[in-house]
């Protein structure tokens, strides 16, 4: 399963980037959203780890991008160090799957991304 993680944070960008890996997955990373959108467009990831506060284009943007202007169902993870709710509605209304608040430990976002993947394989069945 390929996986793109969209983090401006370099320490929080190679952390995830290894124990993703660590896990089995195909990681690819972006270090804004200008380049979260062209990985996107290569790549074509299983699923999106976007934080939302990124140069260039915001995760909120990049929701936006994959679900109206690609029409992929492809599943965000939105982390945030951010908790306004408005900003965490906004991220669901817009077609996030789900969202972590930093810090997290990363054995939580493995899990939910687990949990992801198990549903989308409920769904094809």
């Amino acid at each position: 399963m390929k996986i793109l993680i969209c983090e401006d944070e370099e320490i929080m960008l190679t952390a995830l980037e290894f124990r993703l890996r660590k896990q089995g997955f195909e990681v690819y990373k972006a270090k804004d959203g200008k380049v979260a959108k062209e990985q996107i467009i290569a790549t074509s990831p299983d699923l999106i780890i976007a934080d939302i506060v990124m140069p260039h284009v915001t995760g909120l943007e990049l929701i936006q991008f994959v679900k109206d202007e690609l029409k992929k169902d492809i599943p965000i993870i939105v982390i945030s160090a951010l908790e306004f709710d408005d900003v965490v509605l906004n991220a669901f209304k817009l077609g996030a799957a789900d969202f972590i608040t930093k810090p997290f430990k990363p054995t939580e976002l493995i899990l939910r991304i687990r949990r992801i993947f198990q549903e989308l394989e409920a769904g094809v069945n």
